[in-house]
């Protein structure tokens, strides 16, 4: 067997590995963070369950970090102590970024991990299989339930030769990105293999894990070899390492092949992950703003990189230049090599261990700014300042362009600096807090900010309303329910949220659904690519959308869609998408009868403007029971009761 097949069949409870076919895994470890955690908590209390049944859950705080008003900390509050009380780790604010965190001290190889975070795919880098997901499928894991999803293809991504002094492992991940674009990893598990990965350590391994998520692909998986020991005792973890790979000739769904010696320098140009050229294609682009960091690029190897590119020199005039440290343990471990001053020195602006700007919490761009950014997602708008243009370059390229002040090509700078990695990092979990061993003891709070999610109903016998709006394609979660640091703090509150539920889109499209008693979203391919937040879905939900007529969706919402009760249709005939109008009325007649059948393969049949429209609703048997019941939290409810 393939590495990614042994992780499965030492999991798996349910089905068959057929490709496309519906797998059940059980869960060992979860995640969560605080943009995503209050839902899932909410809806892990409505389960009735009194503690986890993993092996390990951890609540992080990361993303909401900005406290202008009360409305996040009394958030961390009650995650804090529902986590107490429920028997999980909370990793404290200011502990650092949840994939780092997770990463240095609770990645396990052989393991399962399902995080309330799209990203949690980067323990892959670690040998686990570490899929992201909705915060109500993560609820569902942590009181034993398993996790249900199509059993993915294989891709081994084979690598071969060794990274050219000034190339980055970032740019390993932008090849990938350039060749196959945003939609190539749907459906399948991104592999790697090859002599080349011994050359990688596990955080350039993280980076390209971690950024599998943009491909689309439901996790990606590193073996677990001599370097991913190496990471584990350096902190003082190498009693929990073991050997972890592919069989010899094993056997994959497809392959690819990489020469990492012939890798340049590349970019992410705006507004999509995707949209890859070689920084010597670019250079010379006036830069306004650089951020270094995020869960892709904040490890203590990337800053050091970062620092010995600075050393002695400083950041442009007119440029900003931001620094995330991942974790805390990264942070301290930059303060006693001197990394930290080396940072300062050059004019670097040293933020929290946090998610911080790469979702918009903070260092929004000037009005039509370029700015380099060392993250994940480039997205139109996420960055705060609608009209920036920003670009996604590895951390040896931001930090080369800072000093000059324009998009600079780091192989034409100079040679990369040396640095030593520790061979103990010194280990302080003061900032992750046990669970309390008596539940009772402890007492949940709850904030005023904190409002009841809304709960799906089972469908009515027939399904109408008029098409809300229509859509084009890669429509992305951020454009669903925007993620900034003007709504963030609402994470906890649906109906604040839901007013701004598809504003990059059309600002009047809340008080139009509500005008019309809700309806239908029509929308092109690839629909909700991006984070996992469900609160794309509850947000729909909430103002009465009954179902998605879409040519294609990602994964991670397409599930979070069918949890809420919401129908992901897709067109049997782009000439149905061309065709349909916003303003048109849409019927689904004897919907229940019909979603039944689809789970036997039948079409569904709708009116769309009066025009007969054939639409696919691939679902399983425990899928058509989940949109039955109302979604996955009536569900699991009635199936606990039985």
């Amino acid at each position: 067997m393939n590495l990614t097949q042994k992780l499965i069949a030492s999991h798996l409870v349910h089905g068959d590995m057929v490709p496309g076919s519906e797998i059940a895994i059980s869960i060992d470890q979860t995640l969560t963070q605080d943009s995503t955690g209050t839902m899932a908590y909410l809806q892990f209390e409505a389960l009735g369950i009194g503690r986890v049944r993993t092996k390990r859950s951890v609540a992080y705080i990361d993303h909401n970090m900005l406290q202008s008003g009360s409305e996040n900390a009394d958030d961390h509050r009650y995650i804090q102590t529902v986590a107490a009380k429920h028997g999980i780790w909370f990793s404290r604010p200011g502990n650092g970024i949840c994939h780092q965190v997770q990463l240095e001290r609770f990645s396990i190889p052989g393991q399962t991990l399902l995080g309330s975070d799209s990203h949690t795919p980067t323990c892959g880098a670690a040998g686990m299989l570490a899929i992201g997901a909705g915060g109500l499928d993560v609820a569902v894991a942590m009181g034993g339930g398993a996790y249900y999803l199509a059993m993915p293809k294989v891709c081994r991504v084979w690598l071969t030769g060794e990274l050219r002094p000034m190339v980055a492992a970032k740019d390993v991940i932008l090849e990938l990105l350039r060749r196959l674009s945003v939609k190539g990893g749907v459906g399948k598990v991104m592999e790697y293999a090859g002599p080349g990965v011994a050359t990688l350590s596990v955080p350039e391994r993280a980076t390209i894990a971690n950024m599998g998520a943009e491909l689309g692909a439901t996790t990606t998986v590193f073996p677990s070899d001599a370097r991913t020991r190496e990471f584990f005792s350096a902190r003082g973890r190498a009693g929990q390492w073991k050997r972890l790979e592919a069989d010899p000739g094993a056997e994959y769904d497809e392959e690819l092949a990489i020469d990492l010696s012939e890798l340049h320098p590349m970019a992410a140009c705006p507004h999509s992950p995707d949209n890859v050229a070689h920084v010597s294609e670019i250079a010379g682009l006036k830069i306004d703003q650089v951020c270094i960091g995020s869960c892709t690029n904040s490890s203590f190897c990337d800053l050091m990189r970062v620092a010995g590119i600075l050393a002695g020199k400083h950041v442009a005039p007119g440029v900003s230049l931001t620094v995330s440290p991942g974790s805390r343990q990264v942070l301290k471990a930059l303060a006693t090599n001197g990394a930290l001053a080396k940072l300062v020195a050059s004019g670097a602006r040293i933020l929290e261990c946090a998610c911080g700007p790469c979702i918009g919490m903070g260092q929004a761009p000037a009005t039509g700014a370029v700015s380099l950014r060392t993250f994940n997602r480039n997205f139109y708008g996420r960055s705060g300042t609608p009209s920036a243009g920003v670009y996604l370059v590895s951390p040896e390229t931001a930090a080369v362009s800072a000093v000059t002040g324009v998009l600079t090509d780091p192989e034409t700078y100079s040679g990369e600096p040396p640095y030593d990695v520790p061979e103990h990092f010194d280990i302080d979990d003061g900032m992750l807090l046990a669970p309390a061993k008596d539940s009772e003891s402890v007492e949940v709070v709850r904030g005023p900010n904190i409002k009841p999610f809304p709960k799906a109903a089972p469908p009515a016998e027939t399904l109408s309303g008029v098409c809300l709006i229509k859509l084009g394609d890669n429509i992305t979660t951020d454009h669903i329910m925007p993620s900034n640091a003007g709504l963030l703090p609402f994470r906890s509150n649906i109906p604040y949220l839901a007013e701004h539920c598809l504003a990059p889109c059309d600002a009047g499209f809340a008080q139009r659904a509500k005008d019309k008693d809700g309806g239908f979203i029509v929308a092109g391919g690839n629909y909700g690519q991006g984070s996992s937040r469900e609160h794309a879905a509850l947000a729909p939900l909430y103002l009465g959308v009954k179902a998605v007529l879409a040519k294609g969706f990602a994964r991670i919402h397409r599930a979070n869609l069918i949890n809420n009760g919401i129908l992901p249709l897709v067109f049997a005939d782009a000439a149905d998408y061309d065709a349909a109008a916003e303003g048109e009325e849409i019927v689904i007649d004897s919907a229940p009868g019909q979603i039944a059948a689809a789970a036997e393969g039948k079409a569904v049949t709708a009116t769309i403007g009066g025009r007969p429209a054939k639409l696919r609703l691939d679902i399983t048997p425990r899928q058509r029971d989940i949109l039955l019941a109302g979604g996955l939290l009536n569900y699991t409810r009635e199936n606990m009761e039985a």
